[in-house]
C-alpha cells in the first residue's frame, strides 16, 4: 500500500498509512498558506513537535473533535490533558514506540519549546517514522547539528527540513543537513509563511540535485505525493 504525503504549509503534513491518519504540526488556522481548515481534517493521531503556536496550532480543538492520540514529549502532553485533550502518548528524545501502524522515535531538534501561554513545552524534537517498509524523518524546526549523519545513517526515503532561515536552517544549512542525511527524495518546509522566512524553494532544489544524489519535491500547499 503505498503512503500519502499531504503538505499543508509551513510544518503541517497528513500522512496517510494502512488507513490511519497522522496529522503533523497542525498550525491551519492563522496560517495563510494552508488550504484546508482545522474544521475540515481529520486524523487518528496528532504529532507535535514542539509548543510554538506555529507548530502546536490547532491541536487542541482537532483532537477534542476527531478523538485523535496526540503523541509529543511528557510536558507538552501534561499541558494537552489540562487544555481536555483525552488521548494522549508522550514520548521523550531518542525514545521510540511501536503503534498499531508502525514506529515512531523522536530525535533532537536544535530549537525552543514554549507553549502559546508561556507554560515550559520540554525539549523541541523531530519525528523519525517507521511505516509500511519506509523511513520519514521529519526535522522540523531546527538548526543544523551533526547527529544528522547518524539519522541518516538508518536510510531515509523522505527527508522533510526547513529551509526557511530566521527561526531554523537556511538554505545554506539545509544543504548541509542532505548531504549529512543523504535522503532518497526532499521536501523543503517552513518558507513563505511569513516574509521574514521567504525564501526560492525551486532554487535550492536546483543546489540540492546539482551537489547530491537526493532528489527534491517542492510541493505546494494541499498537493499529496505517494511514497
Amino acid at each position: 500500500m503505498a503512503i500519502k504525503v499531504t503538505w499543508y504549509g509551513h510544518a503541517a503534513f497528513l500522512i496517510e498509512t494502512k488507513g490511519t491518519k497522522l496529522l503533523i504540526d497542525p498550525f491551519l488556522t492563522g496560517n495563510p498558506l494552508a488550504p484546508v481548515s482545522a474544521d475540515e481534517v481529520e486524523a487518528d493521531y496528532i504529532l507535535v513537535s514542539h509548543g510554538h503556536g506555529d507548530h502546536i496550532g490547532d491541536t487542541v480543538a482537532i483532537a477534542k473533535r476527531t478523538g485523535a492520540t496526540v503523541i509529543s514529549n511528557f510536558e507538552i502532553q501534561n499541558w494537552l490533558v489540562a487544555q481536555g485533550v483525552q488521548n494522549a502518548h508522550p514520548q521523550h528524545i531518542g525514545g521510540g514506540y511501536e503503534y498499531p501502524w508502525g514506529r515512531v522515535k523522536l530525535t533532537i531538534a536544535q530549537h525552543g519549546s514554549a507553549l502559546p501561554d508561556g507554560s515550559y513545552g520540554g525539549n523541541p524534537a523531530g519525528f523519525l517514522l517507521y511505516v509500511e517498509g519506509k523511513k520519514i524523518y521529519h526535522a522540523c524546526d531546527t538548526g543544523l547539528f551533526y547527529d544528522m549523519k547518524l539519522i541518516g545513517e538508518e536510510g531515509i526515503d523522505l527527508a522533510i527540513l526547513p529551509i526557511g532561515d530566521n527561526f531554523t536552517m537556511g538554505p545554506d544549512d539545509a544543504l548541509r543537513a542532505v548531504k549529512l542525511i543523504e535522503p532518497r527524495l526532499v521536501i523543503p518546509i517552513h518558507y513563505n509563511t511569513f516574509d521574514v522566512i521567504r525564501q526560492d524553494p525551486e532554487a535550492w532544489a536546483r543546489r540540492v540535485e546539482s551537489e547530491t544524489d537526493a532528489r527534491v519535491k517542492v510541493m505546494k500547499p494541499g498537493e499529496t505525493i505517494e511514497l
